[in-house]
């Protein structure tokens, strides 16, 4: 890489969460700094924000519309290479959209956009455009989730039968979103976060995790979601039947309201001769369980040359020092900072992380899901294959 490459930002200001998570990690390798920004749908805390992280006045912005006119006027050498999107969901698509028609690829935090017909506009426009596009499944970035994919591609596990995963957390076990806390208003409206509430925050987590890591590709759904906390507009828990392509069989739980829960994201893959077991909440660590003989506990670090090498690339210190969720967010962008200067240079990208195909997937599930629980938790079949 020749020099840093340049991004901007469409919200992540003041009371956001995710908007740091994207700063830090697009930065933490020192291939990109963040120079611009449109921080926030108030211009006043947009100007705030963006002296918080001391950009530029002139490049403080009051919308995405003006960061994105404003930036294709100044000269290659300043203006931004990207752009990145951690806005509520219903900003997603329209922000992406514009970011296209401008010409600047675009990083966008999960999910996609509001609905699979709106995913479709913006699978047209990458088409279209040729833009680089990644979608922050950042679990896909964990040395060992990368390490238990690989050991299911190479046949370790035999023949997949059945997969467990499960997202549980409590933060919404008491209608929080009537406190004026941010992060709650938004993610349990409709209007903003989408047809599902607890599934399309973290539920969408669970099903990348189990097709990127199984290879394995989820058919129909049998769901059943529910509002646990009285007068809640979304979904705050969800229980789904899976079945997958080649009769593999499996059960995904999402839950916001289950008590002292923290972020128990989790994955069990089951074979004909053995399984893997990964759990986020202690990364390092990949469980190898086989027919005939005492599991193995496997653990991340450079210095392991048990690990496969596309796992053992992701980890950046020796066994011991522990890394985590910052990381495994860097490691996207490593791959997609790779990718920006390939497009910028005219040579082919790698695509070596989740994009466009995953975010569609994703809004299929969700649509599937919804339409399975409303349904009485009838068999549906995802709409996007």
């Amino acid at each position: 890489m020749q020099r840093k490459l340049r991004f901007g930002m469409v919200g992540g200001g003041r009371g956001a969460f995710i908007g740091a998570v994207h700063r830090m990690a697009a930065c933490l390798d020192g291939t990109a700094e963040l120079v611009c920004g449109a921080l926030s749908s108030s211009p006043a805390k947009a100007r705030a924000s963006a002296m918080d992280w001391f950009l530029p006045t002139e490049r403080a912005y009051a919308s995405y519309t003006e960061m994105f006119r404003r930036e294709t006027r100044l000269p290659p050498s300043r203006r931004m290479d990207f752009v990145i999107i951690v806005t509520p969901n219903h900003v997603h698509a329209p922000a992406i959209l514009a970011a296209l028609e401008a010409g600047f690829p675009v990083a966008c935090d999960k999910p996609l956009c509001l609905s699979l017909a709106e995913g479709k506009k913006i699978a047209a426009a990458i088409r279209r455009t040729r833009l680089p596009f990644l979608l922050t499944h950042n679990y896909s970035g964990y040395p060992m989730v990368r390490q238990a994919r690989v050991m299911v591609r190479a046949g370790r596990l035999g023949r997949i039968r059945k997969i467990l995963v499960e997202y549980p957390q409590g933060w919404l076990a008491t209608r929080l979103e009537t406190t004026g806390q941010k992060q709650a208003g938004w993610r349990t409206d409709p209007k903003r976060a989408g047809a599902a509430g607890c599934m399309g925050d973290i539920g969408t987590h669970a099903h990348h995790l189990a097709e990127y890591v199984s290879g394995r590709i989820l058919q129909e759904v049998c769901a059943d979601l529910t509002r646990f906390v009285r007068g809640r507009k979304l979904d705050d828990d969800g229980n789904v039947l899976l079945r997958f392509d080649q009769g593999v069989k499996g059960v995904l739980h999402a839950s916001q309201i289950s008590v002292d829960e923290e972020n128990g994201l989790s994955l069990r893959i089951y074979g004909e001769k053995g399984g893997l077991e990964w759990r986020q909440e202690e990364p390092n660590t990949l469980i190898w369980k086989r027919l005939d003989s005492p599991r193995q506990i496997l653990r991340a670090g450079r210095n392991y040359g048990h690990l496969d090498e596309h796992a053992r690339s992701a980890c950046r210190l020796p066994a011991g020092h522990p890394e985590g969720y910052l990381e495994a967010f860097a490691n996207l962008y490593v791959a997609f900072n790779r990718d920006l200067e390939a497009w910028r240079t005219g040579r082919k990208l790698t695509g070596d992380y989740p994009g466009i195909h995953e975010g569609l997937r994703g809004m299929s599930f969700l649509e599937a899901v919804v339409r399975s629980s409303r349904a009485g938790g009838r068999w549906t079949k995802l709409p996007f294959g």
